[in-house]
This record gives C-alpha cells, sequence and structure tokens, in this order.
C-alpha cells in the first residue's frame, strides 16, 4: 500500500495558513473547520455503456475560494476489470472536518456510512458486481437502458445498516455515526488505484464553475450529475431536487445551470431566483467562432464516444456468444479459465486503445488562437493529408 498523507488544515485555514503534515492510512485529505452542507438529491443518468461504474457526487472545498463546490456524480470507466469505487467522505476527527479521498479497488472499503443512494447504502455497494471482464447493473437501484446495456438483473435492496438522511459527513455532532467493518479493514489493506483522469477533470471543472458552489446554489446545484465526466451540458445532465419539485422543473434547472456557465473572462452577477444562482453576461462577440469550434468539439466526441460505445457492445456480443457455446460443451474448467483471460486481455486492449484515442482527441482540440480561442489541432490531419 502507498504511503499517504493527510494534510491537516487548523482554523488558520480560514485565512488561508498551513499547520502540519501528518501520515495517515488515507489518500491525499484535506480537513477545514467547516462542515459540508448536506447531500442534495438528484436523479442518475442513465448508464452510457458497458464497463461504467458510478461515482456519486460530493462536496469539496476550495482553499482559495474559501467555499465548498459540488463535484457531480459520474458514470467512470473503471480503469480495469474487477475494479469498484470507494467514494470519497468527509469525517470529523480532533478539531476538523477531513477529507477522505476515494478510490478504485477490489472491494469496496469504508465511506464513512454516507448514504450516497444509487447502490451506495453507507455499506459496501449493491448497484453490481464484476464477472470476468464484464460488470453487471443492479436495475433496482440504477438507471440502465437494456436495449445499451444488457448486463442486467433486479435484487431489492433493503437498507438496515444506516439511516436514510442527506447528511454528508461521518462523526461529530450531526455525522453519521458508523465505523469500519472487519471487510472495509480488509478493503482497506488491499492494492487501490487513485481517480482517474476523468474523475480528475469531473472535480476540476466543477470547481470553475461557479453555479457549483454552495454559497451559490445553497445545496441545490443546478448540476448535480452528469453522464459523463466533465460534460456539464447536453441531456445527460440532471439537477438537485427538493422532494416537492416536479422533475420538469428539476430538468428546466439543469438545461439553465449548464447553459449558464461562465468562463474567466465574464462577469457574473446575482440571481434571485430560488437557488442562487449566478447569471453571466453575454459573452464578446468575437467569441462567436470559439462557439463554433466548441459546437464541432461537442459533436466530435460524441460521435467518438458513439464509437467506441459500440466497439465495446460487440465485444461483449462476441464474448457473450463464445460463452454461450462453451457453457453447450462439455465441462471443461481449463479451458474456461483460458477463455475469461483471453477476454480480459480483449477487454483491456479495447479500453487502452480508446484511452489513446481520447488522449489525442483532447490534444487536437487544445490549441488556442490569437484571441485565446479554442481551434481543433489540424496539424495531425495535415501530416495525413502529405503522408
Amino acid at each position: 500500500m502507498k504511503v499517504a498523507w493527510i494534510v491537516r488544515i487548523t482554523a488558520a485555514l480560514l485565512v488561508g495558513a498551513l499547520s502540519i503534515i501528518e501520515p495517515a492510512s488515507a489518500a491525499v485529505s484535506v480537513s477545514v473547520r467547516i462542515g459540508p452542507p448536506p447531500l442534495p438529491v438528484y436523479a442518475q443518468p442513465v448508464v452510457p455503456g458497458e464497463g461504467y461504474v458510478w461515482a456519486p457526487g460530493y462536496w469539496a472545498w476550495s482553499a482559495e475560494l474559501q467555499d465548498y463546490y459540488w463535484v457531480p456524480g459520474t458514470w467512470v470507466l473503471a480503469p480495469r476489470p474487477g475494479l469498484l469505487w470507494t467514494p470519497a467522505y468527509w469525517a470529523w476527527d480532533r478539531g476538523g472536518f477531513i477529507f477522505h479521498e476515494g478510490y478504485w479497488g477490489p472491494h469496496v472499503g469504508f465511506y464513512g456510512g454516507i448514504n450516497y443512494g444509487f447502490g451506495y447504502t453507507g455499506v459496501g455497494y449493491q448497484g453490481g458486481y464484476w464477472r470476468g471482464p464484464h460488470f453487471y447493473y443492479n436495475e433496482s437501484v440504477t438507471h440502465v437502458d437494456k436495449t445499451v446495456v444488457r448486463n442486467v438483473y433486479n435484487k431489492t435492496v433493503i437498507n438496515n445498516d444506516v439511516t436514510v438522511n442527506r447528511v454528508s459527513f461521518n462523526g461529530g455532532s450531526g455525522g453519521v455515526q458508523a465505523q469500519p467493518r472487519a471487510e472495509d479493514r480488509a478493503a482497506a489493506k488491499e492494492q487501490h488505484v487513485p481517480p482517474v483522469a476523468d474523475q480528475r477533470k469531473q472535480e476540476q471543472v466543477a470547481q470553475s464553475n461557479p453555479q457549483l458552489r454552495a454559497s451559490a446554489n445553497n445545496g441545490r446545484p443546478a448540476i448535480a450529475a452528469t453522464q459523463r465526466p466533465a460534460e456539464l451540458t447536453g441531456k445527460g445532465v440532471t439537477a438537485a431536487t427538493n422532494p416537492e419539485e416536479p422533475k420538469e422543473q428539476a430538468q428546466a434547472r439543469a438545461s439553465q445551470g449548464a447553459e449558464g456557465r461562465t468562463s474567466a473572462k465574464e462577469e457574473s452577477q446575482p440571481n434571485n431566483s430560488a437557488g442562487g444562482a449566478l447569471q453571466s453576461k453575454a459573452a464578446p462577440a468575437h467569441n462567436a467562432g470559439s462557439n463554433e469550434t466548441d459546437e464541432r468539439e461537442r459533436a466530435d466526441r460524441q460521435a467518438m464516444r458513439d464509437r467506441q460505445d459500440r466497439e465495446r457492445q460487440d465485444l461483449q456480443a462476441r464474448q457473450d456468444d463464445e460463452r454461450k457455446r462453451f457453457d453447450q460443451a462439455p465441462a471443461d474448467e481449463r479451458g474456461r479459465q483460458q477463455m475469461e483471460e483471453e477476454h480480459a486481455r480483449q477487454t483491456q486492449e479495447l479500453k487502452d486503445r480508446h484511452d489513446r484515442e481520447n488522449a489525442e482527441f483532447e490534444q487536437r482540440y487544445s490549441v488556442r488562437n490569437d484571441n485565446g480561442e479554442k481551434k481543433k489541432d489540424t496539424r495531425q490531419e495535415e501530416d495525413n493529408g502529405n503522408s
């Protein structure tokens, strides 16, 4: 297990001072004197394809902003088959709220007893499981489109171990009073994988969005969950709701929040509507080209995502056919093991190729012109044309 640290920020954090660094068993964490807001209530976007695991939203702290901000829940491709996500959580300890970062591992560990929903009841995960290279989704707690994902089962989740509420931290006054079980302590000793690049990017875009700050949204972020990491617009975005709020009204707020994002150069002013969202002024006219480029980028990204999803589904269908033919043949455990190992190799090979494609895509669209507007990097296309 990697040596990890907790960066403890005492009351002096509120004026930007840092105190000591001490070793701990968690990942790099930050402690503040101000407790996180309650968890918002929101609907889960539909799973975009096979191999995605739900990472619930959480409140993160920005020392620069001196404010909490909401990191929307999202579907994330597991780093490799067999790994599950243990969510991040806040816990009261020795005068401060300590943030424990989430991680990937073969088993779900302790996450403070926080009921994040969608299978994360506060103990373990009931939203799905891995069988070989394939992830199976529990449709009783997961939003699944069976025309896209066929590995589906239905098992009722009974939550007897934790209190169903919106409390977002463990311990202290008003926190969830939960302690790690033996299974949680065992999971903590396993090899872990830190949050992947998509999860880091989700946190970065959340921190840069003024409407996701707790001081602006009063605990009801207009972008509470996304279908894919760092994609804060489109039909895959859902807004936080009140129990009394109609679904249509929440979706309208989600669309408004996604369209109302501000850039570093845009000015913002308070809006007296519910939730205290920020309303940005119109962008300068010279950004029209940038908007067109952004539209092309979104279209190209969606086309690439759709193709990758089809490739994953095609691979899954071929592997399912092989598994069915094997089941109809005489029992051969050695042969079954070899087949599953080959399936795992194929799945990992496809994921590696998609990761390279995603990295190349980001590089192509990372170039900006003299006005600071993003434009597509055509150097690779020109090289291909001259070859």
